[in-house]
């Protein structure tokens, strides 16, 4: 089981997600985790995860942080 909880744990979903698409050129791995976050995520958990970002989370990758701005925008 996972000691990670909350934001921590959303963090860590958000990295693993971005790490898959982070290949792909330029923006658009970003872009694909931000849609995927927006198709599979809980409206909650994509609040809970801009929050995150917001407060200063220094544990998100570059790509999973550019997707959680995206998402932001899109709010």
């Amino acid at each position: 089981m996972s000691t990670l909880e909350g934001p921590e744990k959303l963090a860590y979903m958000a990295n693993q997600i971005a790490q898959y698409f982070a290949a792909q050129p330029g923006r658009t791995a970003a872009v694909a985790t931000a849609d995927h976050l927006k198709s599979f995520w809980t409206p909650a958990m994509r609040h809970a995860i801009v929050a995150h970002a917001v407060a200063g989370a220094a544990d998100l990758s570059p790509v999973a942080a550019k997707a959680v701005a995206l998402l932001a925008e899109a709010s």
